[in-house]
Formats: structure tokens, C-alpha cells, sequence
């Protein structure tokens, strides 16, 4: 059971992150086909970058009790490109979500709604004096 721990670990903290996506409508729900091909090219890079260390001599597999111990290829473990699509994903919905909340603020509120006429708050002082 324990062979599989950090590989289960990654895909289920990918499976909540699908649906923090799916709630708020930021990277796949928002833009499918511009989202694939963003982590395709981040996988793609980070896969090149872990080949590079590789051959440098750089980066090697270390042996543990969670891993499932395939390789894809040599000193590349099963589960390295699932932690860099992990690391992809979670940087869009990181960046995206950032975005969303930004926008909010300056659109008039925490929650993104702006202040209607008349509402109870206070415009800001143009003088800036308290």
C-alpha cells in the first residue's frame, strides 16, 4: 500500500484542484484548448529540464517505501511527470485564481460585486485626509 502513497497523494491533490478549476470556472472551464497546450509546454519543458539533469548527472532517483519504483526511463520515476503536471496545473490555478480575486478587489469589493448608488459606504476622501 505504501508503494503508492505519493503517487495516490499527487493524483488526488490534482483531483481537488480539478474541482477548486470546475467551481470557479479558472483554467480548463475556462479555456480548455489554451489550457492543455499551456501545461503541455510546461510538461514538455520540465521533462526536457529533468533529461538534462539527468544526463549531467545532476538529478537521480532515490530509493523509498512510496514510490512505486517505475521508471519510464532511466532515473526518471512514474511519478516525476505526474508531479510536473501537478506543478503546471497548480501554477495556473494559482495565477488565474490571483487574477480573479485581483480583478474583484478593484472592481469594488471582496466579493467582486461593485457598490450600487446609494450604497452605506463612504466614497474615499479626494483630499486624502482622514
Amino acid at each position: 500500500m505504501t508503494a503508492v502513497a505519493y503517487l495516490a497523494g499527487l493524483l488526488v491533490v490534482i483531483g481537488c484542484m480539478a474541482l477548486i478549476d470546475a467551481r470557479w470556472k479558472l483554467v480548463f472551464w475556462r479555456a480548455p484548448l489554451a489550457a492543455t497546450l499551456t501545461i503541455t509546454i510546461g510538461l514538455a519543458f520540465f521533462l526536457l529540464w529533468d533529461a538534462a539533469g539527468i544526463l549531467a548527472g545532476v538529478f537521480f532517483r532515490g530509493d523509498s517505501a512510496i514510490v512505486t519504483g517505475i521508471e519510464l526511463a532511466p532515473e526518471l520515476p512514474l511519478e516525476e511527470p505526474v508531479f510536473l503536471l501537478f506543478l503546471c496545473y497548480l501554477t495556473l490555478v494559482l495565477v488565474l485564481g490571483t487574477e480573479r480575486v485581483l480583478a474583484a478587489r478593484g472592481a469594488g469589493g471582496r466579493d467582486g460585486r461593485r457598490h450600487e448608488e446609494g450604497a452605506t459606504t463612504p466614497a474615499p476622501d479626494p483630499e486624502g485626509s482622514a
